[in-house]
């Protein structure tokens, strides 16, 4: 498959949430089977022998989606991505980091948001398995789970895809 069919595309609800994202070749056959229309087109053209049709960067559900609330899930990626790969204890961006319970679960810490943080490799050693306050460590941010924003979930594609912000930022 070419390069430009893997081309990430934005889909909107019928109210224009946006909802997930698809590559251009699924837009497209949305677009086909006149499920979706096209709202930007900010890619150039496909051409064939006798047409050439519109690469699409956003499209838009013509029937509306019902579907449950975003909630971001708990893994380490997004542990990081929430503290902004930081130690939370020192506050460096240094490589490999590494997950630490805030109360460890020898001690009856949970595995939740609120007592997950990120730690370089050096501030997880030295708190070993005790208590902030036992290893005389303080964290730098409250701890909570990210909201669900679209900004939060599609920031990841934002660099590349500018002409998605308008679309994204009202949500």
């Amino acid at each position: 498959m070419s390069e430009k069919l893997r081309a990430p595309v934005l889909v909107l609800n019928a109210n224009y949430e946006p909802l997930n994202v698809s590559t251009t070749r699924r837009a497209i056959g949305l677009i086909f089977s006149e499920k979706a229309s096209l709202i930007l087109n900010g890619r150039g053209f496909i051409k064939t022998v006798s047409d050439r049709f519109p690469i699409p960067s956003v499209i838009r559900l013509d029937k509306m989606i019902k579907r449950p609330r975003p909630a971001i899930k708990l893994n380490k990626q997004e542990i990081f991505r929430r503290d902004n790969y930081t130690c939370q204890y020192c506050g460096k961006k240094t490589k490999p980091l590494t997950l630490d319970h805030v109360i460890p679960r020898r001690l009856g810490g949970s595995h939740t948001w609120g007592n997950l943080v990120t730690a370089c490799a050096y501030c997880n050693h030295r708190k070993g398995g005790r208590t902030i306050k036992e290893a005389n460590l303080s964290l730098r941010s409250s701890l909570s789970a990210p909201s669900a924003s679209a900004k939060y979930i599609f920031r990841r594609y934002l660099g590349k895809n500018e002409e998605w912000v308008p679309y994204i930022e009202g949500w």
